[in-house]
């Protein structure tokens, strides 16, 4: 009797369980889905950066001297050839005046060595003179003449030293930055810059991005691009890409945290006159476009091992033993794969991707239009969805409903 009772019991428990696990199977985790069809996917790289002027003159001065005038001040308007700063010139005046000196002694001891020459030629013709006494006059003649020219060259020197205490716009513009004040020294050196002010043509605007090495390779020129301005929140500047740097930024070098990046240069196409240099921009440049392609929603992507994807769920349960093998296998046979509504359930299928944008992948190979692929939860769709598990549609929410 007691061996029934146990027999009886074993078999309610084992039925129990069945129905139980028959329930969970009816029941299916719920998911949302959405048919796939055609659409554009256009691929983009975002960077951010400033704006700058496309093109800027640095105002500096090759002479040393104190500022006796500054004509403008930062944000005015200029025309090309306008004045713009006036150094103090009285000491470059001054060596002019020595040079022109200097240069009218050597005219004129020019000319007495001619006559000199000239002389000795007709007494040297009637051997009234030796050789040498001829050569030495001839010589002399030389030394004058190239004596002049040197003090030619003093004065063209001086002049040019002394027009450079005036300094004038090359170009019409507006000025962007003043950098010092009359009184002030400015620092004149040809091989160095100290720069008084920078004027700059307004009317053509760039953003200047910094681009990951590993995406600014699908970056052209010619390339299209939306520019934001944190200025202007709600307004989407068009430009185009119009430079990329070939020398590299690299920040943090030998660090773990070692970021390696490329300028990119995009011109404004509709800049707004209130544009200023300086202001904060992030610029989504499109450098890839395809049309009337399979495209589905970015979460509806994920990977599962390739030799589990025709298999039952649980079959992806490994024994302990084995568990470092299957990882290391697992790992090296990783594809990408979409879940499918099938009747009541999810079919993985492995597909090939194209370009994405924020919210799609485009399909190359795989699926076909009208599948209705699973979108949600993302967490299973990610991790716990197994192929062949049974899955049924969560109930729309009625917006009207009180």
């Amino acid at each position: 009797m007691k061996k029934k009772l146990i027999i009886i019991g074993v078999v309610v428990i084992v039925g129990a369980l069945i129905i139980v696990n028959l329930l969970k199977e009816e029941k299916g985790l719920e998911v949302t889905t959405e048919i796939i069809e055609k659409g554009t996917v256009i691929k983009k790289v975002t960077g951010s950066g400033q704006v700058e002027p496309a093109v800027e003159v640095k105002v500096s001065a090759n002479v040393s001297g104190k500022i006796v005038n500054l004509t403008v001040k930062e944000g005015d308007p200029v025309k090309k050839g306008q004045l713009l700063v006036e150094l103090e010139r009285n000491q470059y005046a001054a060596a002019l005046k020595r040079a022109n000196s200097a240069l009218l002694a050597a005219i004129a001891n020019e000319k007495k060595a001619a006559s000199d020459l000239e002389r000795s030629k007709k007494l040297h013709e009637q051997g009234l003179i030796s050789d040498a006494e001829y050569e030495s006059a001839l010589a002399s003649f030389d030394a004058q003449l190239g004596n002049r020219e040197q003090m030619e060259a003093s004065k063209d020197e001086a002049a040019d030293q002394l027009s450079k205490t005036r300094l004038f716009a090359t170009m019409d513009g507006v000025v962007t930055k003043l950098n010092k004040e009359q009184g002030e020294i400015a620092i004149g050196a040809t091989f160095s810059e100290d720069v008084i002010l920078i004027v700059s043509d307004l009317s053509v605007m760039e953003s200047v991005i910094e681009v990951d090495e590993n995406e600014v390779v699908g970056i052209s020129i010619g390339d299209t691009a939306d520019v934001e301005l944190d200025t202007f929140p709600d307004t989407t500047f068009k430009g185009v890409v119009t430079e990329i740097a070939n020398s590299a930024i690299t920040k943090g070098l030998g660090t773990q945290e070692q970021v390696t990046s490329f300028k990119v240069t995009i011109t404004i196409k509709n800049a707004d006159e209130r544009f200023r240099p300086g202001m904060s921009t992030t610029v989504d440049v499109y450098t890839e476009k395809m049309d009337n392609i399979l495209r589905v929603p970015i979460q509806s992507v994920t990977v599962r091992e390739k030799d589990r994807l025709t298999q039952k769920k649980n079959v992806e349960d490994h024994p302990d033993e084995n568990k470092e093998a299957v990882n290391k296998k697992d790992k090296e046979e990783m594809v990408e794969v979409v879940f499918v509504k099938e009747g009541k359930e999810a079919v993985a299928k492995q597909v090939k991707l194209g370009i994405s944008d924020d919210t799609h992948y485009a399909i190359l190979s795989g699926l076909n239009e009208g599948d209705e692929v699973i979108t949600a939860p993302f967490k299973a769709i990610n991790k716990t969805l197994k192929n062949s598990d049974r899955i049924k549609l969560k109930e729309k929410e009625d917006k009207n409903a009180d």
